[in-house]
């Protein structure tokens, strides 16, 4: 019976400020969602660092007949020097952290120019004379590409010692920022959806201000009396939450995996696994703040 009357309170509490429930629902809806997406876009980019920085690779330059630095006097590195270093590189001391080099000539060095700035500008005065000779080093690890570069930046012959990572690195940046101004927005969004639940609440209960003093009269409990709007402040975020973690759940369906994969079969794109494990805690999120919000508007408001 208790349970049947608490259900009652709930459902006129709802139905009396439809309105503002749905705006609840809204909100809850909107905010989770830049959280889920906020989420999700940490996870990508935590894929996409594993992805990429597992196949970055130091590039060791070698001089070429214009270059004039510390290690080149405007001749080309000769056989000797690329050997030493080659050496250095199967050494006792750097061969553990080396998992694989290769050379690149000047032709083929040429090639792979060609195949990205081909239609530039830059290219009408590219010619396999005026590349660099190069080895590609794969690190055992990412982490050492730095000892690495340590190791052969200063040896005779080499112009350059350049790290991919650093290449990768402003563009996490940007997908960092990204993620933080979703956080801080789904934040803001939270506040409002905090701030409209406990409108909810006092509205609910000044529309049944001589139901409740009825209630404390004939001596109903205070957990009895606050019970109900509680239930409903949990209920409409509820409803948001669970239209916030089924958007995640279809935009990663639809969009990520059935229209973004296939088109970037290259890199690791969340899925649903990733999105199942985001959506229990939308929920969670949305059922903790209007139940801590709720209670605290009721509360205070009756003064108990």
């Amino acid at each position: 019976m208790r349970i049947q009357l608490i259900a009652n309170e709930v459902w006129n509490g709802l139905r009396r400020n439809l309105s503002v429930v749905v705006s609840v629902v809204l909100v809850t809806f909107i905010s989770l969602s830049f959280v889920g997406a906020a989420i999700l876009l940490q996870q990508q980019i935590n894929q996409m660092k594993g992805f990429w920085y597992d196949r970055a690779q130091v590039g060791i330059y070698f001089c070429g007949p214009v270059d004039a630095t510390d290690t080149c006097t405007q001749t080309a590195a000769t056989p000797e020097q690329i050997e030493a270093v080659r050496s250095t590189l199967s050494s006792g001391a750097i061969a553990p952290y080396v998992a694989d080099v290769q050379f690149e000539d000047r032709e083929s060095a040429y090639q792979h120019f060609m195949e990205q700035f081909g239609g530039t500008a830059s290219a009408e005065f590219a010619s396999p004379e005026t590349m660099n000779e190069a080895l590609w080093v794969r690190p055992t690890t990412p982490q050492d590409a730095d000892l690495i570069r340590e190791a052969t930046t200063a040896l005779p012959g080499v112009l350059e010692v350049r790290d991919q990572r650093a290449l990768l690195e402003p563009i996490f940046q940007v997908l960092n920022t990204a993620s933080l101004a979703a956080i801080g927005v789904a934040v803001l969004m939270l506040v409002a959806a905090v701030l409209l639940i406990s409108t909810t609440i006092r509205l609910s209960a000044f529309s049944r201000k001589r139901e409740l003093g009825i209630m404390r009269l004939v001596g109903a409990s205070n957990r009895f009396i606050q019970t109900p709007f509680i239930i409903e402040g949990v209920v409409a975020a509820l409803i948001g939450a669970v239209l916030a973690a089924g958007s995640v759940l279809a935009v990663v369906h639809f969009v990520l995996q059935g229209y973004v994969a296939p088109m970037l079969q290259t890199i690791a794109i969340v899925g649903l696994d990733d999105a199942l494990v985001v959506a229990p805690v939308l929920i969670g999120i949305g059922v903790l703040f209007a139940g801590v919000a709720a209670a605290v508007a009721i509360r205070r408001y009756l003064k108990i």
